[in-house]
């Protein structure tokens, strides 16, 4: 695993221990497809990184130039890999990492009046939460308008084509993975 473009470009991320079933990294190849369709370089925009992981999805916005990131989990060695891989990249400056349930999170960062023009969320697939997560990033109000939310699924799980004021904008799959594309109003 590692950072596919930017100005961390080939540099290799920590991933989970083998023993680890319950982290999934988002796959170099999937990761690439989802920001050509994003665009190559983000220009200074705020990111939030929903079911973080090992960080790969908002770590790899902030070496393509998004300006800032907040990772958000709540599983211990998911954040021991987002601190691990954030300093490893040297963007220790521009993260902020919450350790907390998802939504819970989203309710905090929208009362504090947080905003991201890129939401991603990779929740686990056994979950079935892509409606549950659509709705609370829609109720805390931390997305922009024109804003992007991004959600990685198990293919088995349908993503609507609408939701809440978010409109799907495209779907990929790859392999068991769907990947569905929002955009805010």
């Amino acid at each position: 695993m590692r950072i596919v473009a930017g100005s961390a470009k080939g540099r290799a991320l920590t991933g989970p221990k083998p023993s680890s079933g319950h982290i999934r990294p988002t796959a170099d190849r999937v990761r690439e497809t989802i920001f050509n369709m994003l665009g190559q370089f983000l220009d200074g925009q705020a990111v939030l990184d929903l079911y973080a992981g090992t960080g790969a999805l908002g770590l790899e916005a902030l070496s393509r130039g998004a300006g800032r990131l907040v990772l958000v989990d709540q599983d211990r060695e998911a954040l021991e890999l987002c601190r691990k891989n954030t300093d490893a990249l040297g963007f220790t400056a521009q993260v902020s990492i919450l350790a907390q349930p998802v939504v819970r999170a989203l309710g905090t960062l929208g009362k504090q009046g947080e905003k991201f023009e890129l939401v991603f969320a990779d929740p686990p697939y056994a979950a079935h939460v892509v409606e549950t997560v659509l709705d609370a990033v829609v109720a805390a109000g931390v997305v922009t308008p024109g804003g992007t939310v991004v959600v990685e699924h198990d293919k088995r799980e349908e993503a609507p084509d609408a939701h809440a004021g978010l409109s799907r904008e495209d779907q990929r799959r790859f392999g068991d993975t769907l990947v569905s594309f929002y955009r805010a109003p």
